[in-house]
């Protein structure tokens, strides 16, 4: 799982060193390409088009429609902010799942994962600064994980029968298509570097999907998930590495209490699941 966070933070990187000037609807078509090139072998093994076949193409569809806004609005967080910066607000997508679970599959939450996610919240105010101005790329990120936390939701419905290559594949291939459509306006021919960092996106991209689905499989949600919060660290060390930029204090308060928050979310929900697990049994 760490090296699936490390892959997903070299990933992000990649998309700022990209730079601005290409357009992250481009870098989100070039990279399901290339993902879906390196998937097309895993497919063939596992059945080719009969592994395919789904009877839930709507949750494929609105799953892979969430990923592809979070994925592009994400691209171009990186690309104006600190990779740290980006990645603390991401953070929060514990938060925002157990709020989104409430809505769409009536869970019921306690007053303890309620108190974990106002101050989880509070730690996305301090981590967003709203004393100063508020960055445009600051909003994206924080939409961008709030269409990540959706694609949680359709992921918990899809997982029951879905393989998650399966998953992947779709939302790749979704990502591919919609984004098309754009590609006469915001196209511009990358030169020979950019196609080589747009290579080693997709083969992150490709990385994280298939390392997470692995650690996912073998283990826990809930115990393998809050490694993700290693992110953060691998996050400032890449902006000071490459960037020479230090994470101010706000980032590193509101990364620290969304973190704890994060994490005690989900244990709560494991606790939650042993326990519908043995009124089942009983």
């Amino acid at each position: 799982m760490i090296i699936a966070v490390v892959s997903v933070t070299l990933m992000s990187a990649i998309a700022k060193l990209i730079g601005p000037e290409y357009n992250p609807i481009q870098i989100a078509f070039i990279r399901g390409i290339i993902v879906i090139i390196l998937l097309l072998p895993i497919i063939n093994k596992l059945g080719g088009l009969k592994f395919l076949y789904t009877k839930k193409p709507f949750l494929h569809f609105f799953r892979s429609i969430a990923g592809v806004i979070g994925n592009i609005f994400f691209f171009y967080s990186f690309q104006r902010l600190p990779i740290a910066d980006v990645t603390v607000i991401s953070m929060a997508v514990p938060i925002f799942s157990s709020i989104l679970a409430i809505i769409f599959l009536n869970e019921i939450i306690g007053w303890r994962r309620w108190t974990a996610i106002i101050f989880g919240f509070t730690g996305v105010v301090i981590a967003l600064d709203p004393s100063t101005n508020i960055e445009i790329a600051s909003i994206t990120a924080l939409i961008a994980t709030l269409m990540w936390s959706t694609t949680i939701i359709f992921l918990r419905i899809l997982g029951e029968t879905e393989n998650p290559f399966k998953t992947v594949f779709y939302f790749m291939l979704v990502s591919v298509i919609t984004t098309s459509f754009f590609q006469p306006y915001v196209w511009k021919d990358p030169t020979l570097d950019v196609y080589i960092l747009l290579i080693l996106l997709g083969v992150c991209a490709f990385i994280t999907q298939s390392l997470m689905t692995f650690a996912l499989q073998k283990a826990e949600a809930s115990i393998v998930s809050p490694y993700n919060y290693t992110g953060i660290i691998w996050a400032i060390i890449i902006d000071l590495a490459i960037w020479n930029v230090y994470p101010l204090t706000n980032t590193i308060i509101g990364g620290i209490i969304i973190t704890i928050s994060g994490i005690y979310i989900f244990r709560r929900e494991t606790k939650r699941s042993i326990k519908s697990s043995k009124k089942i049994n009983i």
